[in-house]
């Protein structure tokens, strides 16, 4: 009897091992991508500090991080960089929002009407060729120094990511699969959302994480031109008094808000797009 059970629990260890096995590795593996970042920047932070002691190099020209630490942490106690942040939040997110919205909308056209895309393709690719920072002072004419012409410039950016991957999505469906939705006689539209709307997801919130990064871009690109508040402001209001280690400050507040609102979009393209790994 003993022998037994000996021989009929063997093969369920043997099973339970080889799933711990894979589940272990997965565990390691996603602990070791989260863990490298903090590892090459913690050694980039030593070298960096080493460097500047030992070489000599003026604080005005590269400043040690210790610092930068200390002049972030005194940003953070500021209420006028949180203002700053507040002011360029909003112009980034309106300005994201308004991108997307138009990229899309555009996208959609092109990739349904070739029409559409003789007469304006060839003019939004020849505007988008044109750098912002020579269009932003028209747009901080017609539009003023307030938010209006940050939230423009921001959409400009913006939207020619998504518009190229929302073509590209749409034009990459199955064709396949469009035959047999035909032969169950489902109509244009049901073609359009089951088939190459679906298919075209992946591409779309690859395009919209894109337009994230841009409409940052170009919220500070807007502030740079002209601006009373704002973390592009206050990086020239710095660069004016030679405070390179504000300026760094300001870029790390500004570097921390982009990649939070691009996580923020991987999030929800991993819920949305929960078939395909983003």
């Amino acid at each position: 009897m003993d022998s037994r059970q000996t021989d009929v629990s063997a093969p369920a260890t043997v099973s339970e091992r080889a799933v711990r096995m894979p589940m272990a590795l997965l565990a390691a593996r996603s602990t070791r991508r989260l863990m490298l970042p903090f590892v090459a920047l913690a050694v980039t932070i030593v070298f960096w500090e080493a460097l500047v002691r030992i070489e000599g190099i003026p604080a005005y020209i590269l400043p040690p991080p210790s610092d930068i630490w200390q002049s972030f942490w005194q940003d953070l106690r500021s209420p006028w960089m949180w203002w700053s942040l507040f002011v360029t939040a909003g112009e980034t997110l309106l300005g994201f929002a308004l991108g997307v919205l138009l990229g899309f909308v555009l996208g959609l056209l092109i990739a349904q009407f070739p029409v559409v895309e003789d007469a304006i393709y060839p003019i939004v690719v020849a505007f988008q060729a044109m750098p912002k920072v020579a269009v932003a002072p028209l747009l901080l004419i017609w539009l003023g120094f307030g938010i209006g012409s940050k939230v423009a410039i921001a959409a400009l950016l913006a939207f020619f990511p998504l518009l190229v991957n929302t073509v590209l999505g749409l034009r990459s469906s199955d064709p396949q699969q469009e035959e047999l939705m035909r032969s169950l006689s489902a109509k244009g539209w049901q073609i359009f959302t089951m088939v190459r709307f679906f298919n075209a997801l992946p591409s779309i919130f690859a395009g919209i994480e894109v337009a994230m990064v841009m409409s940052v871009i170009g919220a500070i690109v807007g502030e740079f031109v002209g601006a009373r508040v704002g973390l592009g402001y206050m990086i020239q209001q710095r660069n004016a008094d030679t405070d390179v280690a504000g300026i760094f400050s300001v870029l790390f507040i500004l570097g921390l808000f982009g990649a939070v609102m691009t996580y923020a979009v991987k999030i929800i393209a991993r819920r949305v797009v929960f078939w395909q790994q983003m």
